[in-house]
């Protein structure tokens, strides 16, 4: 999977610039949807989500507001990587129980403005953005072993 075109991009952003208005319910739809899908994750995040809510959200919105500009953001999502990676135990399997979960929460939040061209371009921005955390975080379990 390559890097997401420029339309995709504009589609990310403009998409996301809708929920940012909802970001509470977004969050709320996100964390359902994960735990639905892998219960065991519940155990990796504190009882109160709110902190944990608004952390999510600040995220994303950092991310996909970073996507034209990759050189400043990478550095910042490997860091993330390594984080997660070192510090929660996160996996790469991980990761496609939350890309699922963020696809589910975009579609439930969009609505009809939500179509195959969003899910395209989501399904691409998460896999560059997940891979650059996950090789990140392995390589950084790799040098604490």
């Amino acid at each position: 999977m390559g890097l997401p075109s420029t339309e995709q991009v504009t589609l990310v952003q403009t998409s996301w610039a809708k929920c940012v208005p909802i970001a509470d319910v977004a969050a709320d739809l996100f964390y359902n949807k994960l735990f639905e899908l892998d219960p065991e994750l519940r155990p990796l995040f504190p009882a109160d989500l709110a902190a944990q809510k608004k952390k999510l959200m600040a995220m994303i919105t950092l991310a996909v507001e970073g996507l034209t500009s990759l050189d400043e953001l990478v550095p910042k999502v490997q860091e993330l990587g390594r984080r997660h990676a070192v510090y929660y135990k996160v996996t790469a399997p991980m990761f496609d129980t939350v890309g699922a979960a963020l696809l589910d929460t975009l579609e439930k939040g969009l609505g009809e403005s939500w179509d195959a061209n969003h899910k395209e371009a989501w399904t691409i921005v998460y896999g560059v953005l997940s891979n650059t955390m996950i090789n990140a975080g392995d390589a950084a379990v790799a040098e604490s072993a």
